[in-house]
């Protein structure tokens, strides 16, 4: 459905399009180096980082996706965020220390002097593929908000959001990133708060009760309690959000590259705690969102259309529908921020990994700066090409949201295991490691695609909830390798 927009949103949006390749000129300036390009020389505040972090957690995915499973579901994503503070403890406690200590640029390089090289090749690997999956369905989501406002087809929406952030990617380099992503996440957090401001006075203004429709159905809980695996229980959610948030600020380059362009380890812990900080309540918000939409649709005064028919959508056409001029565009426009913040650090963390642990590892050892920033902007635009064609493949999904949690578990998790033995110097041989990352595939390959199988297979079928296919290849992973390390002491 086609809502469209008056000429002031109009305006707002492309002139927030042209901000952005402004800045992009504006950094490819100072972009005349490798490690500028990568970490911005370690130049950048604690705070910037940090908003830098919390920007890569949050995008198009909690704008759209988040307030959707809240209108079709509960607040169990609060869960997610939850436990990401006990795990932010430990990684600025035990981790930061270690890549600090080692001066990590590329987070995989840490793997190879702990269990090999083998190791980080795998990781690396595994970690771009998942790059790809992660822009796919960010651009994604924002096309699909897009698209309910302007009369063009989400295809060429996904292309031209695309081109836009491969651009000031490649130019400025992890500056660009990280400033672009400060602006973005302020225009995010404004319009999250206006939204919330606006739905909690008309949900409270009707004659009605309309909140008490969310109590009725149960829209707060965070999950059944259930002591199962197969469903989408609180215990799901917390193996899910542990295993999640460790990969993510531990082994994902994504996260790890943003408080490496700090100065000081100090500032590193600093800024993923200013990250989380902000994150928790912002995913609240986002939660309350999609819930006041429920009982704000709910009222007799407001039926939703027909054509709504998956929670993904019931926000942009609130946005469409009830935000004034102006407004409007300023929100689709915090939208597109979200996204872009979170597409640009991948790009850009895509293509470090890219020159680090491939290009200068194997092929050019002693590249020139002129040909390492030749290769890491070529390497951005390849990246955001392919999460371009990816998300063209997205379109027919039911659920963004769910879609995400598994790439995010088929492809992260086996990364987090590896880590885990490195940081915890687990000895084993490198057969032993290829081995234990084979049986933790085998895992993911079964918990994937053995499922809804006939009745004379039923054996075989996994029954796990999928999100935590990941959480279990990686419990795999480390269980057949502590075999081996302890098999190793008692023949040593």
């Amino acid at each position: 459905m086609n809502y469209g927009l008056g000429t002031i949103d109009l305006v707002i949006i492309i002139a927030y399009g042209l901000v952005l390749l402004g800045m992009g000129f504006y950094f490819f300036k100072k972009s005349k180096s490798s490690e500028q390009f990568m970490i911005a020389g370690k130049s950048i505040p604690a705070w910037a980082a940090g908003i830098a972090v919390m920007s890569t957690y949050t995008s198009s995915i909690s704008y759209i996706a988040v307030p959707g499973k809240a209108f079709d579901d509960n607040w169990h994503p609060l869960i997610f965020a939850l436990t990401a503070i006990p795990v932010a403890w430990f990684v600025t406690k035990y981790v930061i220390p270690h890549y600090r200590k080692h001066k990590i640029v590329s987070v995989y390089s840490y793997l190879e002097g702990k269990i090999g090289g083998w190791g980080r090749i795998y990781a690396a690997f595994s970690f771009l593929l998942f790059m790809v999956g992660r822009v796919a369905v960010i651009l994604y989501l924002s096309s699909l908000l897009l698209t309910s406002f302007v009369n063009t087809d989400i295809g060429t929406v996904i292309v031209l959001v695309g081109i836009v952030t491969i651009i000031y990617t490649l130019m400025g380099g992890m500056e660009a990133v990280i400033w672009t992503d400060v602006m973005q996440s302020i225009i995010m957090i404004g319009g999250i708060l206006f939204v919330g401001y606006v739905l909690t006075s008309e949900v409270f203004a009707q004659p009605e009760n309309l909140i008490q429709k969310a109590f009725d159905n149960d829209k707060f809980s965070l999950g059944n309690s259930n002591f199962s695996f197969s469903d989408r229980t609180i215990w799901v959610m917390i193996i899910y959000g542990i295993t999640e948030n460790v990969r993510n600020l531990m082994a994902d380059q994504n996260y790890t590259q943003k408080y490496t362009s700090v100065a000081t380890e100090k500032e590193a812990k600093k800024s993923v705690w200013i990250a989380m900080l902000i994150y928790l309540p912002l995913t609240a918000i986002f939660l309350y969102i999609g819930t006041a939409l429920f009982s704000f649709y709910g009222g007799e005064s407001h039926i939703l259309i027909d054509a709504i028919t998956r929670g993904d959508e019931v926000f942009p056409y609130f946005i469409a529908t009830e935000l004034p001029v102006g407004i409007k565009g300023l929100m689709i426009a915090a939208i597109m921020a979200a996204s872009m913040s979170t597409v640009d650090s991948a790009l850009n963390s895509s293509a470090t990994v890219l020159f680090i642990d491939f290009y200068k590892k194997y092929f050019k050892p002693r590249a020139s700066e002129k040909d390492s920033l030749r290769f890491l902007r070529f390497s951005t635009v390849i990246w955001g090409i392919l999460g371009v064609a990816f998300a063209l493949l997205m379109i027919k999904a039911k659920s963004a949201l769910d879609v995400w949690w598994q790439i995010s578990g088929i492809f992260g998790e086996g990364i987090l295991g590896l880590f885990l033995l490195a940081i915890y110097n687990v000895k084993i041989t490198k057969l032993q490691g290829i081995l234990s990352v084979a049986f933790s595939i085998l895992v993911i390959v079964w918990g994937t695609f053995l499922r809804d199988l006939p009745e004379s297979y039923s054996w075989l079928q996994c029954n796990l909830d999928p999100i935590i296919i990941g959480a279990t290849s990686t419990a795999a992973l480390l269980g057949l390798a502590i075999l081996f390390a302890l098999w190793n002491k008692r023949n040593n």
